[in-house]
């Protein structure tokens, strides 16, 4: 992942509701949510959800699909993981037992 991909993510995820509408996202996976349905689960403006979903696609963290009338949102775990990846690289400068805590806590919730 390049040095603007990762800043244009973590910018995304910098903001309350769209942390909020990716955790969702991730909660409804592989199905998604239509676009419409995110907007009242949060109790956001169809228009401003528009927004926000549009940033996050950006970020590479969402996808979207049409289905029918519907645009189905899903979260996009291939760049969460690249995301994460950038991340720990270099994780405590490549010592697996350094690293071994987070990765324990990681594995339970996959």
């Amino acid at each position: 992942m390049e040095n603007d991909l990762a800043i244009a993510a973590l910018s995304a995820l910098a903001q309350g509701t769209r942390l909020d509408v990716f955790r969702l996202l991730v909660r409804h996976e592989p199905s998604g949510l239509a676009a419409g349905e995110i907007a009242r689960r949060l109790d956001v403006p169809q228009n401003t959800m528009s927004a926000h979903l549009g940033i996050l696609a950006r970020g590479g963290l969402v996808r979207s699909e049409r289905r029918s009338r519907q645009v189905i949102y899903r979260a996009d775990l291939d760049g969460l993981r690249a995301l994460m990846l950038f991340l720990v690289n270099d994780c405590c400068a490549g010592s697996a037992e350094l690293c071994a805590p987070l990765v324990a806590e990681l594995a339970p919730r996959c």
